[in-house]
């Protein structure tokens, strides 16, 4: 989804990049073209274990005159949404009945939900690759 950022650059320093849609995200990056990147890295933390809904972007033209938003220019970066939202999303796997009941007493044995273990596995798994 495509976001404003407020960009900005000081002499003898990086460009530095503000969300108006996100108070208190900010990105920095040496070279602009890394600042799209900095800017998903940013969104990523900035947003890491909440629970909340995420907002919708706004335009460049609805912080004209901002007393944040002065100098700098405006750069709209595609930020992917599905590294951020937590939501929870309902899936229906098959797997075969005798690894379910391992799932289940590995779970049970670990204090977890079926859900919660698998989770967990797919991101150790992940994570290792």
């Amino acid at each position: 989804m495509l976001y404003p950022i407020h960009v900005h650059k000081d002499r003898d320093s990086a460009y530095g990049a503000s969300f108006p849609d996100f108070p208190g995200c900010f990105a920095g990056a040496d070279e602009l073209q890394d600042l799209p990147r900095a800017a998903q890295e940013a969104v990523e933390a900035h947003f890491h274990g909440e629970t909340e809904a995420i907002p919708g972007p706004s335009a460049p033209e609805a912080w004209k005159g901002h007393e944040d938003f002065e100098g700098g220019f405006w750069m709209m970066v595609d930020i992917d949404l599905s590294k951020v939202n937590t939501k929870a999303v309902r899936l229906n796997i098959s797997l075969p009945e005798n690894l379910v009941h391992r799932i289940d007493a590995m779970a049970k044995a670990q204090h977890l939900s079926r859900s919660a273990f698998l989770a967990k596995a797919a991101e150790r798994e992940m994570a290792e690759t």
